[in-house]
């Protein structure tokens, strides 16, 4: 047996074991890596160690570390109040205002991955407050971030672009980012609807009043009984007529009212705006941006952000990290090569078309996009010169496919939401994730490839 098919094998089993039993499947991953890599490949230990996402691993535990301190000391909570001030208390417009500035800040530069993690911590926080469900309020960031990905200024657009310009082929990148918007924006427009989006509709709005604590918000829904309270809070309703009206009491202890900040929150703020400028701006490594603000922050107030440390989610850490260390074998094995080679001879253009789509998704599901892309777009070069496919759409179907997978919480952004979610378990989190970005591996490469591709009317 090859060594390329035993690893399939090998990661097909793993995912078996890691259901029936309760092992993290990040250490079977690993193990995998290990025995698969040495006995199956020959690889050197170095070798098999330099498959470890050591940037996944820091940008995980920096940011989460960093918001843990802010979760600590209400600087989170002061974001939600001042987040349900801008949109006046609308709750139902806090998920697409959440989806439009993820969109907005990958379309300008920034990579999804960083986005989502200055994003999702806050994001999770709305949910936590005002009984979003933490699904929909994480998939608007993960499909926010991808909806933007492939502008022409992005980091995914540019080097898709630059790969279809070195292999010669024709390229449009108004159309390849019109179609990763669409897309996505599909996508976001089922999970608001599926998640909860018509109940929030339908509670009205929320005002923080001066003076009331984090979580607390007044709730007016004309006609219903429904009222938005923070988990554990304890309503006291009144109401007359068709209107019930709704205060929370306060479920922190953090100190201030209104939009007003203590010390700690304010350099926090400033921290996490130098984190962001950092990064957008001077395009510093996110991971170890988080790091440097968290350590300075636990400097400024040690009593407070004690336990900080502990807050960092280490079981994602492990299963995340492992799971891309045994995919890095895999593409060090050749295992993608091998199964891209093995779809492109079959000799159907459309039907090879559909398989390089479902590739692509696949094993980005798993691994790097950017990866994923540079890999099966010089791939797809036979197929596209036979001149039966159009170049653009085929390209673009190729592009959506590796990156609406994203959600996946094997990815960065969809391991960037398992670790700071809110609201939710963290495994149950995890399990629904999982469900949805398989849902996702299967039908998006599909629509994809009928949207785009089948039809032929993009050239």
């Amino acid at each position: 047996m090859s060594a390329e098919l035993l690893s399939i094998l090998a990661l097909v089993a793993m995912f078996v074991v890691a259901t029936l039993f309760p092992v993290n499947l990040g250490a079977l991953a690993l193990v995998g890596a290990f025995l698969v890599g040495t006995l199956a490949a020959g690889m050197s230990t170095d070798d098999i160690l330099g498959a470890f996402p050591g940037s996944l691993f820091v940008i995980l535990v920096g940011v989460t570390l960093l918001f843990a301190i802010a979760t600590n000391n209400g600087t989170v909570d002061w974001l939600v109040r001042a987040a349900v001030h801008l949109v006046r208390g609308r709750i139902a417009a806090i998920p697409p205002v959440v989806f439009l500035i993820s969109a907005l800040l990958t379309a300008v530069g920034a990579p999804a991955p960083a986005v989502a993690a200055i994003l999702a911590p806050i994001a999770f926080g709305f949910a936590a407050d005002y009984r979003i469900h933490p699904m929909l309020i994480g998939l608007m960031v993960a499909h926010g971030t991808q909806a933007g990905a492939f502008s022409p200024i992005s980091v995914l657009g540019g080097i898709v672009n630059g790969v279809t310009r070195d292999a010669n082929l024709p390229y449009d990148n108004i159309s390849l980012f019109l179609s990763s918007f669409a897309f996505n924006t599909a996508a976001a427009v089922i999970v608001f609807f599926v998640f909860g989006g018509r109940d929030l509709v339908s509670r009205g709005s929320i005002t923080t009043e001066p003076g009331t604590g984090p979580g607390t918000g007044t709730t007016s829904a004309p006609g219903t009984g429904a009222a938005a309270a923070s988990p554990g809070a304890s309503p006291a309703t009144s109401g007359s007529g068709g209107a019930v009206t709704t205060t929370v009491a306060p479920d922190t202890g953090v100190d201030g009212g209104g939009l007003r900040l203590t010390l700690h929150q304010a350099l926090t703020l400033i921290g996490i705006v130098a984190l962001c400028l950092a990064v957008l701006v001077y395009q510093l490594d996110v991971g170890l941006t988080a790091v440097t603000v968290a350590v300075v922050l636990s400097l400024t107030s040690p009593r407070t952000n004690k336990g900080a440390v502990e807050r960092v989610a280490w079981p994602t850490v492990l299963l995340i990290c492992g799971v891309v260390t045994y995919v890095g074998v895999l593409q060090e094995i050749g295992t993608v090569d091998y199964v891209g080679s093995a779809v492109a001879a079959i000799g159907i253009p459309l039907l090879v078309a559909l398989l390089i789509c479902y590739v692509g998704g696949v094993v980005s599901a798993f691994a790097s996009t950017v990866g994923i892309l540079g890999a099966l777009v010089p791939l797809a070069v036979p197929l596209l010169g036979q001149g039966t496919l159009g170049p653009i759409a085929m390209i673009a179907a190729l592009s959506v496919s590796s990156a609406i997978v994203d959600v996946s919480p094997f990815s960065t952004t969809g391991a960037l939401l398992v670790a700071n979610v809110r609201g939710m378990e963290r495994d149950v989190f995890y399990r629904r994730l999982l469900t949805y970005g398989a849902m996702i591996v299967l039908v998006g490469p599909l629509a994809a490839w009928a949207v785009l591709v089948a039809p032929g009317w993009l050239g």
